[in-house]
This record gives C-alpha cells, sequence and structure tokens, in this order.
C-alpha cells in the first residue's frame, strides 16, 4: 500500500456547467475502462476492479456508461427504481458499498430499450456524471460502450477523464479494433494507463494446464501501440460467469485479480501524477 495514493484528496475539481450535484462531488481519478471492440469483457474487467479496490477499503464508484446496453447493475445483483436526494440522484450501493448509476436503473422495466439517437445517448451519459449525488471517491471508474463515436467522444470530451485502462482478448480481430481505439485516445489526448487481457487462457481443472484456446496473445503488442504497460492477464472460467451471472462478481476470485489491483495501483496513480491530473 505504501504506493498508494493518499485517499480522496487532491479531487478534480468540479465546473458549475457540469451538473446540479457536480459541485458538491469530490472524486480524485476517473478512470475509463475501454475498448472499442464489444464482448471483450469491459464490465467485467470494471466491476473486478472496482471490488478489488473496495476490499482494500477505497471508496469506489462505477459509471455505467453503455446507454443502449447496460450491464454493471446486472453484475452487482441492483435493481432499481433509484432514489433522488436533497441535490441529485442518489446511485446505489453494491453490498461491499461501491455506488453504482446505470441507465438500467432508471427505466420502469430492466427489458425496456432505449432507443436513442447519438445526442441523446451524449446528454443522458453528462447527466449521469453531474447530476449523481456521488459525494467523496477515490476513484469513478467509467464504463465505455463500444465504438468508438458519439457516446466515446462526450465521455472524452466532457468527463474528466485522464486515464483509461484498455481491455482486449487474445483474438486477432479484437487486437485491430483495440489498436484502432488506442490510436483514438491517442489522437485526442487522453492517456492510457494500461492494458488488461480478458480471457487469455483456460485453466483445465483437473490438470492444472493451460489452454489458449482463443489463440496467441496480442497483448505486447496493442501494450507497444499504447505505450503502456500490461495490468493483467485473465482466465476464462465458467465458474466466474456463473457468478456474474447471479449478481455475485464481488464473490469472485480468480487468478490475475490480485496482480491486476497491484498494477493498477502502482501505476495508475503514478501515472495520473505525472500526467499533472
Amino acid at each position: 500500500m505504501n504506493s498508494t495514493p493518499e485517499k480522496a484528496q487532491n479531487t478534480v475539481p468540479p465546473k458549475s456547467e457540469d451538473g446540479v450535484a457536480a459541485a458538491y462531488n469530490h472524486i480524485k481519478y476517473v478512470v475509463a475502462v475501454m475498448s472499442g471492440k464489444g464482448g471483450v469483457g469491459k464490465s467485467f474487467v470494471t466491476s473486478l476492479l472496482a471490488s478489488a479496490l473496495a476490499r482494500e477499503g477505497y471508496s469506489v464508484g462505477i459509471l455505467d456508461a453503455d446507454i443502449t446496453g447496460p450491464s454493471i447493475p446486472m453484475l452487482f445483483g441492483l435493481h432499481g427504481p433509484i432514489e433522488f436526494g436533497k441535490i441529485g440522484i442518489e446511485p446505489l450501493k453494491s453490498r461491499s458499498g461501491i455506488k453504482v448509476i446505470s441507465m438500467n436503473l432508471l427505466l420502469s422495466s430492466e427489458d425496456e430499450p432505449v432507443i436513442w439517437r447519438g445526442p441523446l445517448i451524449s446528454k443522458a451519459i453528462k447527466q449521469l456524471w453531474g447530476d449523481v449525488e456521488w459525494g467523496t471517491l477515490d476513484y469513478l471508474l467509467v464504463d465505455l460502450p463500444p465504438g468508438t463515436s458519439d457516446a466515446t467522444l462526450t465521455i472524452m470530451q466532457s468527463l474528466p477523464v485522464k486515464g483509461i485502462v484498455m481491455v482486449t482478448t487474445p483474438q486477432g480481430l479484437s487486437a485491430l479494433i483495440v489498436r484502432k481505439t488506442v490510436h483514438m485516445a491517442q489522437t485526442i489526448g487522453v492517456h492510457i494507463a494500461g492494458i488488461v487481457e480478458n480471457m487469455a487462457y483456460f485453466v483445465c481443472p483437473e490438470c492444472g494446464k493451460r489452454h489458449f484456446i482463443f489463440g496467441d496473445s496480442h497483448a505486447e503488442e496493442i501494450a507497444a501501440t499504447a505505450g503502456a504497460p500490461i495490468l493483467a492477464q485473465l482466465p476464462i472460467d465458467p465458474q466466474i460467469a456463473l457468478l456474474c451471472d447471479a449478481g455475485k462478481i464481488e464473490d469472485v476470485n480468480m487468478p490475475g485479480v490480485s496482480e491486476l489491483l497491484k498494477a493498477f495501483l502502482t501505476t495508475v496513480p503514478e501515472f495520473m501524477e505525472k500526467k499533472n491530473v
């Protein structure tokens, strides 16, 4: 813990136009979890990292910015409706105290689709940031939707995101799309703090041997393109999927989590301080 930041100090200064609750929120680090590619496990990595941080005593929030395909509430077993506090929307809290806001918590039915064009989605993201009573947080993790268009641009340009955790999987197609996202982040000047390769391998429960069922890793080449370290390589495990489906992401204990947490706490705050965040 010696390499970790002092908690909830040097917060991001809110702007008055950010929303009704922004002036009351004090968030030290806003970190986006990004890929560009769907299905790589951005929400899983976001939730896994938030849970690990919470276990270490950090105050953590998750902004589920995937307006049309939100999945964070299901991973934590959270259901609406939400309530409105004195100054804004009150996020729900997970069993370990993680504050969560998601479009799915605002819908009358969890199965209700959000059929909106880009401008409405961008407006909703800004409201989930500025109209929510986040309070004082060490980390706010923003779970981004796939793609590099309106929603992602809104988050990068309207929220004080200064660091990205980039998620990929071993497939060549995934690496191709993630490299596009890396170049997007570099183009708009948001720096990448680290790479997480999800579903990197499968551990045989009988012999313990690792099987690289999705092919050879491309994490090194993505890290080289991004100029960022590999934070962790996480395995695929059917039992973990069952826990996630049951809303018990906070109970997940798998290889790679401790390495992810250690690398994140060592790399991200130090990285952000160097970037004068």
